[in-house]
Parts: structure tokens; C-alpha cells; sequence
């Protein structure tokens, strides 16, 4: 199964005290830093988010403030419901590297044995837990289904679409059912909130 992003921003909801605006170069070109690394890198915000980033850039809020949560790039999505990365195609390297996943799978001697991304794919080495998935959970219908907003992942640079991710309003049901399913065969599910 190929990863589906699910729209929910969850991934760069933590980056707002880590990812600065160094310097404006013009409405849609900035220099930025990544505070852990020190890293210094160039970003390129898509047309659809230039004013609401420099407007944001002009009111102080370019990230670095340790009560900032969320990076000032992830922006709503003027599409429909979710969000979106202004800078996706020029995103940084440790955000290329971010690996998404909303549940973590146990053995009973509490060892991880897998990750649940996107919206229902598993990544593990676990060959009775790749069977098991496969059997009883991979059916099921894809929590907080956005079949109206088709969204591809592209993991290359340079790209011309937009990462965009949105909500996970209301998953609980079926990760309840994958939990049941999980523990019924000696596994533990722990949902990511």
C-alpha cells in the first residue's frame, strides 16, 4: 500500500520554536534556519500562501519562539478541510526525512514490533504481524477517509505539488478496532495523539 498523507499537520505542528525566517528576500523567498542543526537553508513559499507567510514574517511570528508550536509554513489548506506545507517542493532536509505514523505496535515483551503510517500501512519486520495486518485489519475502511481530496507523496526534489495534510477528526473508532485486533493476537497498539 502506498502512503496516503491524511492531511493532519501533525508532522509540523512541533517545528514552530526550531524553524526560523533568517531574512526575507523577496515576498515568496526566504533564508531560514533549522535551530537544532544551525542549519541555514532556502525556501521558495508557494504563490497560494506568499501574503499570509509575509504577513505573518512582518508581525514577528517567524518561529524560534519556544511558545510557538506550530512552523509558521504550515498553513490551512484553501481547498477544503486540513492543511498545508507553503514550502513543500522546498522543504528542509529534516522534513524530508519525517516519516509519519499514528499508531505504534508492541509484542507482549514490550519490544517495538511495527508503525502504522498514512492511513493504514504498516512498516514492520514482524512476519506474523505483516500476516495479521493483512488479513484483518488492511480491509477495514481507512480512518478519516478524504476520498474528495486525492493527495500524492512525493519524496523528490524538486516537485510541483503541495504536501497537503488535514484531520484526523475522527479516527478513534477504528483505531479502537485495530487495538482489539492487535491484543486479541498478542500484540498492543498504542495510538499516536
Amino acid at each position: 500500500m502506498k502512503f496516503e498523507c491524511d492531511r493532519c499537520g501533525k508532522c509540523c505542528r512541533s517545528f514552530g520554536e526550531f524553524i526560523t525566517i533568517e531574512r526575507q528576500i523577496n515576498n515568496r523567498d526566504y533564508y531560514c534556519r533549522f535551530g537544532i542543526t544551525r542549519e541555514l537553508f532556502f525556501v521558495h513559499v508557494q504563490p497560494e500562501h506568499a501574503d499570509a507567510i509575509a504577513e505573518a514574517y512582518e508581525d514577528g511570528e517567524s518561529g524560534g519562539d519556544k511558545n510557538r508550536k506550530k512552523c509558521i509554513f504550515l498553513q490551512k489548506d484553501s481547498h477544503g478541510d486540513g492543511f498545508t506545507c507553503a514550502i513543500y517542493p522546498s522543504r528542509p532536509h529534516i522534513c524530508r526525512e519525517f516519516q509519519c505514523y499514528r499508531m505504534v505496535i508492541y509484542n507482549t515483551e514490550h519490544q517495538l514490533c511495527g508503525r502504522v503510517i498514512g492511513r493504514n500501512e504498516l512498516k514492520t519486520g514482524d512476519e506474523v504481524l505483516s500476516t495479521l495486518w493483512k488479513e484483518k485489519v488492511a480491509h477495514l475502511p481507512p480512518p478519516a477517509s478524504r476520498d474528495t481530496y486525492p493527495v500524492t507523496h512525493k519524496h523528490r526534489y524538486p516537485d510541483t505539488e503541495s504536501h497537503i495534510h488535514g484531520s484526523h477528526a475522527d479516527d478513534s473508532a477504528w483505531a479502537d478496532t485495530v487495538v482489539a485486533i492487535l491484543k486479541a493476537h498478542g500484540y498492543y497498539g498504542d495510538p499516536v495523539k
